[in-house]
């Protein structure tokens, strides 16, 4: 997934950019599966006759804006997420239309926790917690993908922005790793895909 250069600043580097994992989009899969079944029910036991092709139109009607509204909409949101964690910054874009942002210093963060449930955990996903002294102290992110990494990564990156002068460079440990982990899904230095690290 991209995410536009412009947006960082001098001397700050890309670590890890993340949609929420694709668990988010399993009630919208469900619903697509059971309206396109229904749908098609629905047509096969219409009776014949001059009302049919009305009929058919009303059902795809009403299908296509349960699809719309339950099934498209989700994904787009899903799709228009965006968490980016730089040298400096974590970063959450959001919304299709009207997009909206959050950018949290790296250097203010207090504390990351995390949680998952059984099922979370088997998925490989979970719920990051992240706190900061500013004003908006507390930020929920749910479904993140590899969710323990995440918030190691932020803590270890955290500390080493405190101690930080000059220009941010990534640990050539943690970008392997962070390019072994998330695959297709990570995009930054990513040591073993020949990325210069140090931008």
């Amino acid at each position: 997934m991209g995410f536009p250069q412009r947006l960082l600043a001098e001397d700050e580097t890309l670590v890890l950019v993340l949609r929420r994992h694709i668990k988010a989009l399993f009630v919208p899969f469900l619903i697509f599966v059971v309206v396109l079944v229904g749908a098609a029910a629905l047509i096969v036991v219409t009776p014949a006759g001059a009302a049919q092709p009305w009929l058919w139109g009303a059902i795809g009607i009403v299908a296509a804006a349960v699809l719309l509204r339950w099934v498209v909409w989700p994904f787009l949101v899903w799709r228009f997420t965006i968490h980016a964690v730089t040298t400096r910054r974590l970063i959450l874009r959001s919304g299709v239309f009207h997009r909206q942002g959050h950018d949290m210093p790296l250097s203010r963060l207090n504390d990351v926790s995390f949680e998952h449930t059984v099922w979370e955990r088997m998925l490989g996903c979970g719920t990051l917690v992240v706190e900061s002294a500013g004003e908006r102290g507390q930020l929920t992110l749910t479904d993140i993908p590899k969710v323990e990494l995440v918030q190691r990564t932020l803590y270890r990156l955290s500390d080493e922005q405190r101690g930080r002068r000059g220009p941010d460079n990534v640990d050539q440990d943690l970008a392997n790793t962070l390019d072994d982990e998330f695959d297709e899904e990570y995009q930054g230095p990513a040591g073993r895909r020949g990325g210069d690290t140090t931008r």
